[in-house]
C-alpha cells in the first residue's frame, strides 16, 4: 500500500463507478471524461495496493475489497456534502441550503404545499427533498430534516411529535360501482387488493395485529407507496392510504372503516447540532406547523 493519503476526488470517482456500475456511467454523472475517470482508478488502486474492479460483460465488477471500502466512501461523501450544506448557510441570515429526508407519499404528496409556503417566507433557503422509505442516518447527516413514520431512538437528536395519521383501505367510486362494496375484511378475498411486493418488519407488525390479512393476495403488488396511491385513483382496487390524503379526493371512498384502523405516528426529526442553524431551525418549525395541519386534518 501506498504511503501517500489518496485525495478525496478518488474516493469520489471511486463511489460513482461502484453506483453507475461503468467508466463511462460514472463520467456522465461526475461530469468528466472516461479516461479521467480510468486515470482516477488507477491511482486509488495503487495507492490501497489491490484491485478494486475486474471487467466483466456487463461493465465493471467490484472485487470483494471494494465492496469492503463502500461504507467508507459513502460516508466521505455524506460528510461532504454536509460540510458544504454547513457552509452555505454561515451566519445569521436564513438562507442556506436543508436536506429533508421523508417517505415516498408524504414527500410526494404532503410535503410539496408546506415547502412551497416555505420558500415563499424564506427565498435564500434551498430544498434537498430525498424520497426514501429507508430511514437515514441523521448522525451521519445523510440529512438534515427527516420526517418519520417511526419513532427515532438515537440520541442526540431533537425530535417532536406530531401526532397519528390513520392509515385504512380505499377504493376509487368506478371499482365499487363494477365490483360492489366488501361488507367484512373476509369479503377482501373476493377484490382485487393493491399492496406490497417485499414484507418489511412493519408490515408483518400490521399483519398480525389484523389476522384476516395474514393470507390475502395481492391482484398488484408494489414497494412503491406513490404506485399503490396511484393505482387506488386509477381503479385498479382496494389499497392502503392516508385518510388526509384520501379526503383530497371526492372518488376515493373510505372501505370496512370499522373494521381496519391502523394509526402511524409521526415525527420530524434533526441533529440537536442543528437546533441553532436559522435555516434548519426554520425549515424544521415550517414542517412542524405544516404537518400538524394536515394531522389535525
Amino acid at each position: 500500500m501506498n504511503d501517500a493519503e489518496p485525495s478525496w476526488d478518488l474516493y469520489r470517482t471511486f463511489l460513482a463507478v461502484l453506483e453507475e456500475g461503468s467508466l463511462s456511467g460514472a463520467a456522465r454523472s461526475l461530469g468528466l471524461t472516461q479516461p479521467t475517470v480510468a486515470r482516477h482508478i488507477d491511482t486509488l488502486e495503487q495507492a490501497v495496493g489491490f484491485e478494486l474492479f475486474v471487467r466483466s460483460q456487463r461493465g465493471l465488477a467490484a472485487t470483494e475489497a471494494a465492496l469492503e471500502l463502500r461504507p467508507y466512501a459513502e460516508a466521505l461523501a455524506s460528510t461532504t456534502a454536509a460540510m458544504m450544506r454547513t457552509a452555505s448557510g454561515q451566519g445569521r441570515a436564513v438562507a442556506g441550503t436543508v436536506r429533508i429526508s421523508a417517505s415516498e407519499i408524504m414527500g410526494a404528496e404532503v410535503l410539496p404545499p408546506i415547502l412551497a409556503g416555505l420558500r415563499q417566507r424564506h427565498p435564500a433557503v434551498d430544498i434537498e427533498l430525498v424520497l426514501s422509505n429507508a430511514v437515514e442516518d441523521l448522525l451521519r447527516r445523510d440529512a438534515d430534516i427527516a420526517v418519520r413514520m417511526t419513532e427515532p431512538v438515537q440520541e442526540a437528536l431533537v425530535a417532536r411529535r406530531i401526532g397519528d395519521i390513520t392509515l385504512a383501505l380505499h377504493a376509487h367510486r368506478r371499482y365499487l360501482d363494477r365490483r360492489g362494496v366488501p361488507h367484512d375484511l373476509s369479503a377482501l378475498s373476493e377484490h382485487s387488493l393493491i399492496g406490497y411486493d417485499r414484507e418489511t418488519p412493519a408490515i408483518r407488525s400490521m399483519r398480525r395485529r389484523v389476522p384476516e390479512f395474514e393470507d390475502i393476495r395481492f391482484a398488484l403488488r408494489t414497494d412503491s407507496d406513490v404506485a399503490q396511491f396511484s393505482a387506488i385513483k386509477a381503479g385498479c382496487g382496494i389499497g392502503f392510504c392516508q385518510v388526509a390524503l384520501a379526503r383530497r379526493d371526492a372518488d376515493l371512498v373510505r372501505v370496512l372503516p370499522d373494521a381496519f384502523d391502523l394509526k402511524l405516528g409521526v415525527w420530524i426529526v434533526m441533529h440537536e447540532d442543528l437546533r441553532s442553524t436559522p435555516r434548519c431551525r426554520a425549515v424544521f418549525d415550517a414542517l412542524v406547523a405544516g404537518l400538524q395541519i394536515y394531522v389535525d386534518g
